[in-house]
């Protein structure tokens, strides 16, 4: 009669150990505005990057806050992770292909989100006036450019 208990028991604690481990790796996190470490990105020219949780290029959730000037375009890329976008200010065009056409790009007001699968060719653009996306994800992620050409650090 005991042995049934048994099983159920040791699945309690294996429950009760991975809730521990998922409480480890998540802690209560505050970011105010006034406190992210703006940085340009080698990828990205002439906008400004700040991360708000995690790091993008390891594993586990990342975070980060994107602020173009306006006009801004971003080249056809891929990410080797999905990306979830979040306009928090301005306008945000997204489009999907290996050809950078804004014919076939979609207009994101602010609040408005797009989410690309991994791999997937995309480009953006910024409406006239500064704009701030909010990126996230589970990382590792990178910045891959489908045109070798459009990567900034291969060019002098």
């Amino acid at each position: 009669m005991r042995r049934r208990y048994i099983v159920p028991a040791i699945l309690m604690l294996v429950v009760i150990a991975a809730i521990r481990v998922q409480a480890q790796e998540h802690t209560h996190a505050v970011a105010m505005p006034e406190s992210l470490k703006w940085v340009e990105p080698a990828t990205l020219p002439g906008a400004r990057l700040a991360v708000v949780q995690g790091d993008p290029g390891k594993e586990g959730l990342f975070v980060y806050r994107l602020k173009m000037p306006a006009g801004y375009r971003i080249p056809p890329h891929l990410h080797k992770a999905s990306e979830n976008v979040t306009v928090l200010s301005g306008v945000f065009f997204i489009g999907v292909g290996e050809k950078f056409d804004q014919g076939k790009g979609q207009e994101l007001p602010m609040g408005g989100f797009a989410s690309v699968p991994p791999n997937h060719p995309h480009f953006a653009w910024v409406g006239g006036t500064e704009t701030v996306v909010q990126v996230h994800g589970v990382g590792p992620t990178d910045l891959r450019f489908v045109n070798p050409e459009d990567d900034p650090r291969k060019k002098s």
